[in-house]
């Protein structure tokens, strides 16, 4: 594997997992997109997301094609399948070795997820729709481990200091609490703006560590990327609008 252009995660998963994050150099994609862009949505050449595609299969030895989903910002989170079928969801596990589950993402919060036993992963696309809308306790219901025996990597999303958002996002996080200790979590991942009244600087990290907290899930790790800042690295939509978009893996062998 070419480490120029795959980040991969710092944690202590069982050594049978495998997990990967693509960067966005070292493919096939041109202008906007370049160049290692893996969305086939976004106005790409299909030839060279096809290239790109096959060459994420070929870098990574992947043990079958990813579960690609069409991603709507919901709460929905499907069991992964190596049969080619693109399904709508956000989010996908499997207990099935060498099923690769992916997401992809340019601002949002990709979870990489895995139990202790290394026989059970996940990846969750959420933005904060789909981190208010409740993907991440979703996709923990949909698995069969118990959230205490789960460890959870957050890739590169949208920093704390690029996040601005309005009150639509603040009472949307607030309606989704679960408990009132979810509710204080929730209040400190906003800040108010200092120059724009009625808005705020959210922390997309912040609302998943909560969200993981409050479903149980303590082994919590990553979460200090920026993909608005890190421009070299990382696809993003907030910074470029017309973009790309980065993969996040994970399978088990």
């Amino acid at each position: 594997m070419s480490a120029d252009h795959y980040l991969q995660p710092d944690w202590p998963a069982p050594a049978n997992v495998r997990a990967v994050v693509t960067l966005r150099h070292s493919g096939h994609s041109e202008g906007d997109y370049a160049s290692f862009n893996l969305a086939d949505h976004v106005g790409d050449a299909t030839a060279a997301v096809k290239e790109n595609r096959e060459q994420l299969q070929r870098e990574l030895s992947l043990p079958n094609p990813p579960q690609w989903l069409e991603q709507i910002h919901s709460d929905k989170a499907v069991e992964a399948h190596a049969d080619g079928k693109i399904l709508t969801a956000d989010a996908s596990y499997t207990r099935e070795p060498g099923i690769v589950c992916a997401v992809l993402t340019a601002d949002c919060l990709p979870l990489l997820v895995c139990n202790r036993d290394g026989t059970e992963v996940a990846a969750i696309h959420a933005g904060w729709r789909g981190l208010t809308g409740g993907v991440i306790r979703e996709t923990i219901d949909g698995m069969e481990s118990d959230p205490q025996d789960l460890m959870v990597w957050l890739g590169p999303a949208i920093g704390p200091d690029a996040f601005e958002c309005g009150v639509d996002v603040l009472e949307a996080a607030f309606e989704s609490s679960m408990s009132e200790a979810h509710a204080e979590a929730i209040a400190q991942c906003f800040v108010p703006h200092s120059k724009k009244p009625l808005h705020f600087l959210a922390d997309i990290y912040a609302l998943g560590r909560a969200e993981l907290a409050e479903l149980g899930v303590a082994e919590v790790y990553g979460g200090d990327r920026c993909t608005v800042t890190e421009g070299s690295a990382f696809f993003s939509y907030r910074r470029d609008g017309n973009t790309g978009r980065m993969a996040s893996l994970i399978w088990f062998e």
